[in-house]
């Protein structure tokens, strides 16, 4: 009788698991459709290659303008920038806390890197607004702060949390035998870090790493507030910049629904979801990869 009701427990188990996969994917077309449905309208007035490659966002001239490109290319620059300050510090710091850090320091830092990840995004904004901008204005002797370094700093600033973390979990979990089967071998405790421990947890830092660089992407209110809002392309990362995130959550209120400014937006998120989409495409692709390659 006890058999029989593990194995019941474990058939519903499954069928919730699989019940909740399916509903997620579901959710996820339904949100892609939606958005399909209030942005493709746009495209029987503007084309798509005037769309993603126009240099002018101008909804409300008459003839509205809207091109995306400066739009595109600061979100990439406030992107790139967070992911080159926020990828280093965080990993270094996974394994710094993981593998080097006494017990009792390890306890205090994860606990400070969990009360940073709990910071509202609009608060880090404000901050990045009142102390970051006036540093990075005076230090490079510019007109503003609110440029696409700020945003770059502020949006590390951000993602460093969920980076560390994640990635700290995935070292955690390399089997205490690797270490110890490599410094057998006498390999120095560095080595044994960064070519075993490091190296076995690749797939953990790099799911770490994309949602990291998952969350730069969509946020919004923060680098609203630092980046300057200039719909222009940038030539350099001291210019002020608008991000695609932070157009959609400037303009949405001030649009007529129906109206071409108002499908331009939703085009906007169907943007965003295809970026986001292939990034997380090309990031299961490499660590199923890894996996194939683990396997043989």
């Amino acid at each position: 009788m006890n058999y029989r009701a593990h194995k019941l427990k474990e058939a519903v188990i499954e069928k919730i698991i699989l019940l909740s996969g399916i509903t997620s994917i579901v959710i996820v077309l339904l949100i892609f459709i939606f958005l399909l449905k209030e942005g493709l309208s746009l495209f029987s007035s503007v084309s798509i290659k005037d769309f993603i490659m126009g240099r002018n966002w101008y909804p409300i001239s008459n003839p509205p303008q809207y091109g995306i490109l400066p739009l595109i290319m600061g979100s990439i620059l406030v992107t790139v920038g967070a992911a080159v300050l926020s990828i280093p510090v965080g990993i270094g710091s996974a394994l710094y806390i993981a593998e080097i850090a006494p017990q009792k320091t390890r306890e205090i830092l994860k606990a400070g890197i969990e009360l940073l990840a709990a910071i509202p995004s609009v608060v880090i904004g404000f901050i990045g607004m009142i102390t970051l901008s006036p540093l990075i204005k005076n230090l490079f002797h510019l007109p503003t702060g609110l440029t696409a370094l700020s945003g770059a700093i502020t949006l590390a600033f951000m993602a460093m949390p969920t980076i560390v973390s994640i990635a700290e979990d995935a070292i955690t979990a390399v089997p205490r035998q690797y270490r110890d089967a490599a410094m057998a071998m006498g390999a120095t405790r560095w080595q044994t870090t960064w070519r075993i421990v490091a190296h076995a947890a690749r797939p953990g830092m790099i799911a770490a790493l994309m949602l990291g660089i998952g969350r730069v992407i969509g946020e919004t209110m923060a680098v609203m507030m630092v980046t300057g809002n200039a719909a222009l392309i940038p030539h350099s990362i001291l210019q002020p910049v608008r991000t695609l995130t932070a157009t959609i959550a400037a303009e949405m209120g001030e649009s007529v629904q129906g109206g071409s400014h108002y499908a331009a937006l939703f085009a906007i998120g169907i943007v965003l979801f295809i970026i986001t989409f292939l990034i997380n495409g090309v990031a299961d692709i490499y660590l199923h990869r890894n996996r194939k390659k683990g396997l043989k």
